[in-house]
């Protein structure tokens, strides 16, 4: 079997509330992702799936456990390290697309990739492929306020993958959306990651769409336990 993208081992946090009390919100929390395999994560709101995403994207640390990416153990890396990191392996949708308004559907993709070193006409490249894949070729040169909320969340998706991650990290991805217009952006989000080879943790509350991934945890007390099969 190949590299896992990401390997998520026995990963705890707590957070302080006051004295002497703390909130252990993972417990123990372990996953490996595949190249290619897209995983769902389903758990009540207040589990934790927001808190292990963000260690699994190096936006947080675990008080215990390990992180690796592409098999780089990045546990005790440091700050430039871990902003390297995930530059270049990370990718990151939210709930909300969080476009900057000001540039086009186009400029959006390109930006990441000129911060990341990419050259110019590669990066215009990218970005016009990308949004041909979600069906945006007509709407590259459109900001966000002239396109829909699915239109806008697909771009965000061309973002998140422009520098070619390893592992695509998503939050409620389809979360402010309709069920039909989730739907279609579902199915592009899949698409973009089986034809790039990439690993995917999808945290979400719609078990439909859950159900579609490759397998489906569920984060129960801090530990993350799969579903079962057949």
């Amino acid at each position: 079997m190949s590299e896992p993208v990401l390997d998520l081992d026995g990963i705890e946090k707590g957070y302080k509330i006051g004295k002497p009390g703390e909130i252990r919100v993972l417990r123990g929390a372990s996953v490996r992702i595949q190249p290619g395999e897209v995983v769902a994560l389903v758990a009540p709101s207040g589990a934790g799936k927001s808190t292990l995403l963000h260690i699994a994207g190096l936006l947080d640390t675990a008080d215990v456990g390990n992180v690796r990416i592409g098999g780089d153990d990045l546990t005790q890396a440091r700050d430039r390290a871990r902003t390297a990191a995930r530059r270049q392996s990370v990718g990151f949708i939210y709930q909300f697309h969080h476009l900057l308004p000001e540039f086009t559907a186009a400029e959006n993709v390109i930006l990441p990739q000129l911060a990341n070193g990419v050259a110019r006409a590669a990066a215009e490249a990218r970005a016009a492929e990308l949004l041909a894949r979600v069906g945006l070729e007509n709407r590259a040169d459109h900001r966000p306020a002239a396109m829909s909320g699915g239109e806008q969340q697909r771009v965000a998706f061309c973002r998140a993958l422009a520098n070619k991650p390893l592992i695509l990290l998503a939050d409620e991805p389809t979360g402010n959306l309709d069920p039909g217009t989730a739907d279609v952006v579902f199915d592009a989000l899949l698409t973009l990651v089986r034809e790039t080879g990439m690993g995917a943790l999808i945290a979400t509350h719609n078990l439909e769409l859950a159900a579609r991934m490759d397998r489906v945890l569920h984060l129960q007390d801090g530990v993350l336990v799969a579903e079962p099969t057949g």
